[in-house]
């Protein structure tokens, strides 16, 4: 995937409506105007969103008729979470090692605690 098709995709990701569209496509293909049922907007403005989406290539959208199914298009999602992946590898590795760093500071510690004794044990051990 290239950066601008990967810059494409998280643009039509970022606005809350086009997310909600998607998860509406996930249990299979939909009309428009079933898609737009639950939103405060206009047709036209649910337009605008499904040609954002369609343009990142994650909807895809026929004619039927009067019908105008749309449908999931997952790729473009595939490849995101794909990118994302990378990353996510690198912060369970840094946790990871912090989380070695923090049990020897623990086990450093109560070596210290174990060694040291109260000042009276110390002079009482004196004068035996």
């Amino acid at each position: 995937m290239t950066t601008d098709q990967l810059s494409t995709t998280f643009a039509a990701l970022a606005d809350p409506t086009r997310r909600a569209i998607l998860a509406r496509l996930v249990s299979g293909e939909t009309s428009v105007t079933e898609l737009a049922e639950p939103f405060a907007m206009s047709m036209p403005a649910i337009s605008r969103h499904l040609k954002v989406l369609e343009h990142a290539g994650l909807i895809a959208r026929g004619r039927e008729a009067q019908w105008r199914p749309c449908r999931l298009q997952a790729a473009p999602l595939r490849d995101v979470a794909a990118w994302i992946e990378h990353y996510r590898r690198f912060w369970e590795e840094s946790f990871d090692r912090l989380d070695e760093y923090l049990h020897q500071l623990q086990k450093d510690q109560a070596k210290k605690e174990k060694h040291r004794e109260p000042k009276q044990s110390r002079k009482q051990r004196r004068r035996v």
